[in-house]
């Protein structure tokens, strides 16, 4: 019989040691996920990521998708995105134009934007902002200078009234980061 008893007692701890990881795997799952942690710095530096991570939502991964912030001829934009499990939850995005006049904000026409008193006719919008700096103006109105539009937005709104309160700050930093990195004059 003790052999039947040790049997029987081994035969339970296996089935005991395979069902338990099962049932806390479905515990694990039922709690509630948290917003992935981001680095310190994301966007090329321009932005920390306790600046972000009130706009992205819980999730299992984080992933930021940035390059070196250079603009020059050979390469007019910069685009930085941060992605929540594979879906854009924010992004940030440069653009070097030759003529002021080539800076328009039509596009965002659609997301009923508001005047935003930075930089250059700066907008707001529900989520996002975007203004453009002059780093170096035309001589004439034929030689090309150095104009920057930045827009920021954030893809996914938490808290409306809070969005809207925030973001002009990551713009303005957005900015400030630009103008340095460009070494173009504050403005």
């Amino acid at each position: 019989m003790t052999r039947v008893r040790r049997s029987k007692n081994l035969a339970m701890a296996v089935v005991a040691g395979a069902v338990t990881p099962v049932l806390l795997a479905g515990c694990s799952e039922d709690e509630p996920k948290a917003v992935p942690e981001l680095p310190a710095r994301v966007c090329w530096g321009a932005f920390s990521g306790s600046d972000l991570t009130p706009f992205l939502p819980a999730g299992e991964k984080v992933t930021v998708s940035d390059g070196d912030f250079a603009m020059d001829e050979s390469l007019d934009a910069e685009t930085c995105s941060v992605d929540v499990d594979g879906i854009t939850r924010f992004m940030a995005h440069a653009v070097l134009r030759e003529f002021e006049g080539e800076i328009e904000w039509s596009s965002w026409d659609g997301r009923d934007p508001r005047p935003l008193d930075m930089g250059e006719k700066g907008l707001i919008w529900d989520g996002g902002a975007a203004t453009h700096f002059v780093c170096e103006p035309s001589k004439s109105p034929s030689d090309p200078g150095k104009y920057i539009a930045l827009y920021v937005d954030t893809l996914w709104q938490v808290d409306t009234a809070k969005t809207q309160s925030a973001v002009p700050g990551l713009l303005e930093r957005f900015m400030t980061f630009a103008q340095r990195e460009l070494k173009c004059p504050a403005g």
